[in-house]
């Protein structure tokens, strides 16, 4: 049973995703590849680009915040984690 929780806080942090834009007609569609849920559109490259951001720190915001809730006062450790990919 872990008993300590530790939460590490972290106002501001750079992460890099893979961005996917497809135009369909008059708009381009964007997602990120590693965020389900993070899915957008634009008039322009450029506006769906800048939509996609905010999706994307939208949904990171939720799931932690879904997360939080979840997770048993007591019984949760909470860490910052680096993974490296190819």
């Amino acid at each position: 049973m872990i008993t300590a929780l530790a939460v590490v806080e972290v106002k501001s942090m750079e992460r890099r995703f893979t961005a996917v834009f497809r135009k369909e007609g008059k708009w381009w569609i964007a997602y990120a590849e590693e965020i389900p849920g993070a899915n957008t559109q634009g008039r322009t490259l450029k506006e769906a680009r800048e939509n996609l951001k905010e999706a994307i720190a939208l949904m990171i915001e939720a799931n932690r915040e879904l997360a939080e809730d979840e997770a048993p006062a007591g019984k949760t450790v909470r860490e910052e984690i680096l993974v490296k990919t190819e």
